[in-house]
């Protein structure tokens, strides 16, 4: 099964704090860390790591944060095929606050991620044409994120899009997605519903598969998810875990999650098996260094079963 995810990759240069610095608040004696994130490399990490075999496209820069990149991403097994250079900008960039009790606060410079047009993926279209799934994210020009969103429509390919950072998209757009994967917050912004329960959720929800889209998934971090589609609306409940760290909770999320849509398991397990992946990974610090592997989150699982229960 063909898997690609289409995103941002970023260096992370994260601190760990006591607390997150107020405006104007310098905050001294933090532990720092450099770390590979970007919401794209985060989740084609991911589902590297679930099993499968992914075909990440990104654009880095030419600077010693790219090289650095590529080095990583060969090791991991991603093919170079797929990882594009601007020479004209520098590679993203995150400076990532993270507190005691796991918060985190996030300033990210795009750098070549931001020029990451469709006319650069078009080499690739054929391949992304009969591929099973493609996942992306909103770290890239949202007007790349329509194309890649018109083309797999146009060519009945599944995509999943996790709307982070919270965004919108035109109505005509957002009935041609597969699934969607948004926070409460991004709910909110979707829907133009407050969403701040499981009520809320589902009824925001509801709009989202109304406008078109056949899965949507909110996740309500240490709460859960709320699943809606055609097949009904199904509350999954997660084990309670010590957070330290949730800066890629999300990403984890989603790339396990498309992997176990292209493994061709019930989508009540592929869910299942991502929010185990996410609770372990914020017991980590850092973003792709909290990604667990296989076998980890199938241990996890059978510890803590994670089962759905329907609402609707």
């Amino acid at each position: 099964m063909s898997l690609f995810t289409i995103g941002s990759s970023n260096t992370d240069l994260v601190i760990y704090l006591d607390h997150i610095p107020k405006i104007g608040e310098t905050v001294i004696g933090g532990e720092s860390k450099v770390i590979y994130g970007g919401k794209g490399a985060n989740q084609a990490v991911a589902a590297k790591k679930a099993g499968s075999q992914v075909k990440f496209i990104t654009q880095l820069g030419s600077d010693s944060f790219g090289k650095d990149l590529i080095t990583y991403f060969k090791r991991l097994g991603l093919p170079e095929k797929y990882i594009l250079t601007d020479p004209t900008q520098p590679s993203g960039l995150a400076h990532i606050f993270v507190s005691k009790q796991g918060e985190n606060s996030i300033a990210v410079a795009s750098g070549a991620n931001g020029t990451l047009d469709f006319d650069r993926i078009a080499p690739f279209l054929d391949e992304i044409s009969t591929a099973d799934v493609v996942l992306i994210q909103f770290e890239i020009p949202i007007q790349t994120i329509i194309s890649i969103i018109n083309y797999c429509h146009e060519k009945e390919v599944k995509v999943v899009v996790n709307p982070a950072p919270a965004m919108t998209l035109p109505d005509e757009v957002l009935k041609k997605i597969w699934m969607i994967t948004p926070n409460e917050s991004e709910a909110e912004l979707l829907s133009g519903m407050v969403v701040n329960d499981q009520a809320s959720a589902i009824m925001a929800g509801q709009k989202l598969v109304d406008s078109g889209i056949n899965h949507c998934i909110t996740t309500l971090g240490e709460k859960g998810s709320i699943w809606i589609s055609a097949g009904g609306i199904y509350a999954f409940s997660v084990p309670s875990v010590d957070a330290i760290d949730t800066t890629a909770a999300g990403d984890v999320f989603n790339g396990y999650l498309a992997h176990g849509i292209t493994s061709n398991i019930p989508l009540e397990k592929a869910i299942a098996k991502a929010h185990a992946a996410a609770c372990l990974s914020v017991t980590v610090k850092g973003a792709q260094t909290s990604i667990p592997s296989k076998k980890e989150t199938d241990l996890f699982i059978q510890k803590n079963p994670i089962i759905a229960e329907k609402i609707g």
